[in-house]
């Protein structure tokens, strides 16, 4: 068996229209889907079940993010509202509305004491979850384009931003590091060792970059990325990179030597989304076909 997942295992069917987001829970016991139709959906990864729908946005939505106790979740979208949910009762608990433009892309920090949003507005807004206040604590306003993906890990946060650079801040620290890339980037996700950041970029490559000091590590070439937004993601070992593509395949590229070792048909339209199982050799994805499919 390959180290890395080859075939649909099986497909969840609910959404009307395109799916934009997925991602599992930190167990990966379960996993959440945003979509076209305005709804966030949580399933049984193992049987297929739906088990939840959050309505709650007037618009699109974009994103969804789980906390690390598995309790709350997070959606934004083309309604400019960030709605923070209990997962058990489907109850709205916070809305957020301080941006001004769609909402792109959500982050738990590590013990989901704080909510992270970027926006269309080039703006990353954080908000204190254990006050009542409904203003951000903090507004970073350094991208000159729109924020397209947020991830966290530690005091760190990693932005990729449409103005085609890619900005590292440390929170204890109070740095940004940026490193220009040149294409609008659409994803940056921090390696699981911490020591890397794969971004995808609107020239139809994915770059692995050293974390520390901006150095390009390797790139990915073959899928195809010019005009959506499109997730890249890593393997739980960090041994493969994989990409959506506007052709509907997903693309795993081996990290060290830099060649794909395996393209998958996967959505009709365009594969848009990625999330790596946390511990086993399972991932999902969806895209513009509305279908979610979880591999093995």
């Amino acid at each position: 068996m390959p180290p890395y997942p080859t075939k649909i295992e099986s497909t969840f069917k609910g959404h009307k229209g395109p799916v934009n987001d997925v991602c599992y829970n930190k167990s990966g016991q379960y996993c959440l889907s945003a979509g076209k139709d305005r709804s966030v959906r949580l399933w049984s990864s193992a049987t297929g079940l739906l088990l939840q729908t959050y309505n709650g946005h007037a618009r699109d939505v974009l994103t969804v993010a789980v906390s690390s106790d598995n309790g709350k979740i997070a959606s934004g979208g083309v309604d400019r509202t960030v709605l923070l949910w209990d997962v058990s009762s489907g109850e709205i608990t916070r809305r957020y509305t301080a941006h001004w433009e769609r909402v792109n892309a959500v982050a738990f920090n590590d013990d989901s004491t704080v909510l992270l949003s970027g926006s269309f507005d080039a703006t990353i807004r954080l908000w204190d979850l254990r006050s009542s206040n409904f203003q951000p604590i903090q507004v970073i306003e350094d991208c000159k384009d729109s924020i397209m993906s947020i991830d966290v890990k530690g005091v760190e946060i990693v932005a990729s931003c449409a103005d085609g650079k890619l900005r590292t801040y440390d929170l204890r620290m109070g740095e940004l590091k940026e490193d220009y890339i040149g294409p609008a980037l659409t994803s940056a996700k921090i390696s699981k060792d911490g020591h890397c950041i794969l971004v995808g970029s609107l020239d139809s490559t994915m770059r692995l970059m050293d974390k520390s000091n901006g150095r390009l590590l390797n790139e990915f070439k073959g899928h195809k990325h010019n005009e959506y937004k499109i997730e890249s993601v890593l393997s739980n070992t960090d041994a493969f990179a994989i990409t959506g593509s506007e052709d509907g395949k997903i693309y795993i590229y081996d990290v060290l030597e830099g060649n794909v070792v395996s393209v998958l048909d996967a959505h009709q339209g365009v594969a848009t989304t990625l999330d790596y199982h946390p511990e086993n050799v399972n991932m999902l994805s969806a895209g513009s076909d509305g279908l979610i499919h979880i591999w093995s």
